[in-house]
């Protein structure tokens, strides 16, 4: 799906702002009151004090008018939202016109002819943050009878972070041509010496045309080349390359009956990415990995696109010597993807597939009936889902460097392998740029995961130190390398990194000895994995859990949210950024261990 333009043939509104706001019942026939209204976008659970909206769930819905602009016969107007979590209705003037599912990518909606002549819209969305084993993220579905006799909705989510809900990217109205661009596919090949890119260009209409030009720019909009059938060769290519990023643009053009009909612009970095020899290789250069877990967390948004922030994680990022971030987990906003592709940061991009292990209900006092996960959730077609939105979206970023079809899934299960082998294959096979793919592995699973031989990059998240050999670093430290070393042995051909890993720390909090929660605590800890990850030829990465502390639902190991970052909320370093920071600035972008 295209990200939303202003073009020569497209008219772009701006919809964000403040909506009259509702939780539970409405009918969309009738005006929704403004006596409470809500920011868009953003999370509504924080910008209420009332902790009954906190943590509501159900139905919520959204409503505001528009004045509608001038629509040619030859046009048509759309409604655009960037992600409504987790589901959407959407209806203008009572009419209901269209819904989607999934709570983290993009969607639009048509709006009917008959209404161009008026003057206003009435643009009303039920949305719902209901979660369920049909959905993802997975979550545990009750309902609950109060003392008054009434119904209250209750998701346990299956899952460590807070259930954020509301409409969360932004929502445009656009006005574009009907025969228009409704999608471009941009593959570019590197030659051998890495000197020239033939890049392949296609262009979905929405009806036939007469011509389609595509002209690719470099990045002062000169005229690069002209493409023939689709094809353009780019001679002494500049390289998209880690944290020196340089973009092109693929101009498109309609025409039909000699005039223009619609043009629209596609950025694209020209990079190679495969793995091999248990290494991973950008533009045949073995890359390492430093980085980051993240989460798409701020005060008051929430979930809520927050674009400073977006900008201010980066910079730390850059600051600190690290080159990539996993978007844990979830595609975050395309304005992000964008920010990155434009930065050089390398992403590791994930469908919202987290949840798919039974095991975890069952820490929440949940009833799973005694059967598995495979035997209990029920994700398949939304798991089919996610995956083509996130390739329909995501796919021409040269910045995504690699597919996670699941964090922490039960992949030891019965069941496992048969339930992720075709959704490997569905990245393998609708990926036209080959990323390399791979499942975020949990330690229950360990090396017992069924879909390991399947998957290009071992990832795993690990927490010895913490969850394993708690305050106990000598006996982490052996553990570690145990079982890294076991990985290595077991699959010596495919590259290894650790997704997460990390220690919960209170920012001032400081020990004499090895106390979990201190700043003392957590420099011992990152230092003695850093100590073995150094020791193992096949380790291409290592992203910390997390880039800034972040909320979540409540436990009793969670203390007003998760405190693994190693920024506090609000982006203030703790004590180990400078540890870490002096190891990721002395460790190069591109490095291969073996060749030492």
């Amino acid at each position: 799906m295209l990200y939303p333009q202003l073009t020569k043939t497209r008219s772009l509104y701006d919809l964000n702002g403040v909506w009259n706001f509702k939780l539970g019942d409405h009918n969309p026939h009738e005006k929704l009151s403004s006596e409470t209204v809500m920011v868009v976008p953003t999370s509504f659970n924080d910008v209420s004090v009332d902790k009954d909206v906190r943590n509501y769930i159900g139905d919520f819905w959204y409503e505001r008018g528009v004045d509608i602009p001038k629509v040619g016969t030859d046009e048509e107007l759309v409604l655009r939202f960037g992600s409504v979590t987790h589901r959407a209705k959407v209806y203008v003037n009572g009419e209901f016109l269209g819904e989607h599912e999934g709570g983290f990518t993009p969607f639009e909606i048509i709006v009917p002819e008959n209404y161009y002549q008026e003057q206003t819209l009435k643009i009303s969305v039920c949305a719902n943050n209901e979660l369920n084993y049909t959905t993802l993220p997975v979550g545990n579905y009750f309902e609950e009878v109060q003392e008054d006799g009434s119904i209250k909705k209750v998701v346990k989510e299956n899952f460590d972070f807070f259930n954020y809900a509301g409409i969360h990217r932004p929502v445009k109205l656009v006005v574009r041509p009907k025969t228009h661009i409704s999608d471009i596919v941009i593959v570019p090949s590197l030659s051998e010496d890495l000197q020239s890119a033939e890049v392949s260009v296609t262009v979905a209409t929405s009806a036939a045309v007469d011509e389609v030009r595509v002209t690719i720019l470099d990045e002062e909009r000169n005229v690069v080349v002209t493409a023939e059938n689709g094809r353009a060769v780019i001679e002494n290519v500049h390289l998209w390359e880690v944290l020196d990023a340089y973009l092109y643009t693929a101009q498109v053009e309609l025409y039909k009956g000699g005039e223009l009909v619609d043009t629209y612009s596609e950025p694209f970095g020209v990079r190679s990415v495969r793995v091999a020899d248990g290494q991973f290789f950008v533009n045949e250069k073995p890359v390492y990995f430093k980085g980051f877990g993240k989460h798409e967390d701020t005060f008051i948004n929430g979930r809520g696109l927050n674009e400073a922030a977006n900008l201010m994680d980066l910079n730390l990022l850059k600051e600190m010597g690290a080159n990539s971030f996993r978007t844990s987990h979830y595609p975050y906003s395309e304005e992000m993807m964008r920010l990155a592709d434009r930065m050089g940061v390398l992403v590791i991009d994930e469908v919202p597939a987290v949840g798919l292990f039974q095991g975890f209900a069952v820490t929440l006092g949940v009833d799973t009936g005694g059967r598995s996960t495979f035997e209990n959730m029920k994700t398949k077609e939304a798991h089919e889902q996610v995956i083509d939105e996130l390739l329909a979206r995501d796919k021409n970023h040269a910045c995504v460097v690699m597919w996670v079809v699941a964090n922490e899934p039960a992949s030891h299960e019965e069941g496992a392998r048969e339930y992720f082998e075709p959704l490997i294959n569905q990245f393998r096979e609708k990926d036209l740029q080959n990323r390399p793919v791979t499942i975020v592995n949990i330690g229950t699973a360990g090396l017992n995961d069924l879909t390991t031989d399947l998957i290009d990059v071992i990832c795993i998240n690990r927490y010895y130190g913490w969850y394993e050999n708690h305050s106990d670093l000598t006996r982490a430290e052996i553990g570690l390398r145990k079982e890294l070393l076991e990985w290595q042995h077991k699959f010596p051909n495919k590259p290894l990194m650790v997704t997460e890993y990390g220690a919960d720390t209170f920012a001032g909090f400081h020990s004499m000895w090895d106390i979990p929660y201190t700043e003392t605590y957590q420099c011992d800890y990152y230092a003695m994995n850093h100590k073995v990850f150094d020791e193992i030829e096949n380790f291409v990465g290592e992203h910390v859990w997390n880039f800034a502390d972040f909320e979540t639902n409540v436990a009793i190991i969670r203390i007003k949210g998760n405190h693994k970052g190693l920024f506090t909320r609000n982006r203030e370093p703790k004590a180990v950024v400078r540890e870490i920071q002096k190891r990721w600035r002395s460790i190069p972008h591109y490095y291969n261990k073996k060749r030492k």
